[in-house]
């Protein structure tokens, strides 16, 4: 440690990746995960370390508690969300976010956050610390401020509410690629059989615009009404100013970043099952693409 480096901060900036990860998956947002970095690092920084025989499990127990205190806050605040909520993008290459995380696979799929939405913070935390990081019963205990047995209960819960939710996993973003082209470009040029050939008969399209941009306000499902939607949507872009797009991975999937005159309009994402597309999520709330800019 250097003079001028504060107590503590080797450790933290080991577990940084693994702690804005557990704190993402609880939240759903880089904001709100960064904030409750910030207050346990302050927590970290002003505590006694001297007896912290494990700092991976002790940094982890105050980043879930201070994301479930988050979490609950969070909950009422989407109670009067206009719109569909949709979890704030995040890119999958540090370089391109400027995000440092561990995040990979099936649990940063936007359709995976959906479901954990639907758990109560404390059955969220638990799922996130045991089936995607795979903290012991014991360290979750002491996390959550609950017995053993308790959390048990709650793992088995979440477990089968999330498998109910989601029995398919998503494609891998390399495998999904080449299938969220064919549907992008279909889109782009208005072929609208082509369109329908890419897509699930249940596929649904969900917009977030927080109330502050133009977005659908309820889900859009089924394959007609999808690729019209679509189709439209990129009819009426260019209307809008000068039209950029780069293809990039966006919470494990692979996702077109729009900007509209050099700024950023919107990211959408293509969620690919079984060689169809299953849904589409367009991010538009522009609170939510600060970490993308």
């Amino acid at each position: 440690m250097s003079a001028a480096e504060p107590p503590g901060v080797a450790e933290f900036t080991q577990h940084r990746p693994l702690l804005f990860s557990i704190a993402y998956e609880i939240l759903g947002s880089v904001a709100d995960a960064e904030d409750v970095l910030s207050e346990s690092w302050l927590r970290w920084q002003e505590g006694d370390r001297s007896e912290v025989e494990n700092p991976r499990a002790y940094l982890a127990r105050i980043v879930t508690r201070q994301a479930l205190n988050a979490a609950r806050a969070s909950s009422r605040r989407r109670e009067t969300y206009v719109g569909p909520w949709l979890p704030e993008p995040l890119e999958s290459t540090a370089e391109d976010s400027g995000l440092d995380h561990v995040l990979s696979g099936e649990a940063v799929t936007t359709a995976m956050l959906l479901v954990l939405e639907s758990l109560t913070p404390d059955e969220r935390a638990v799922f996130v610390l045991r089936e995607v990081f795979d903290f012991g019963y014991a360290e979750i205990a002491d996390a959550i401020g609950k017995s053993q047995p308790a959390v048990r209960q709650i793992a088995h819960r979440a477990r089968n509410h999330v498998r109910a939710r989601r029995p398919a996993a998503v494609a891998d973003p390399e495998d999904a690629r080449a299938v969220a082209e064919r549907f992008l470009t279909a889109a782009a040029t208005g072929n609208l059989q082509e369109l329908m050939d890419t897509l699930s008969p249940g596929v649904v399209y969900m917009g977030d615009g927080g109330g502050v941009v133009a977005a659908a306000r309820r889900p859009i499902e089924g394959a007609a009404r999808v690729a019209r939607m679509a189709a439209g949507l990129f009819a009426k872009a260019p209307t809008l100013g000068e039209v950029g797009m780069r293809m990039t991975v966006v919470n494990g999937m692979p996702s077109l970043v729009v900007t509209i005159d050099g700024d950023l309009d919107s990211v959408v994402s293509v969620e690919v099952t079984g060689e169809k597309v299953t849904a589409v999520y367009a991010v538009r709330n522009p609170v939510k693409l600060d970490g993308l800019r």
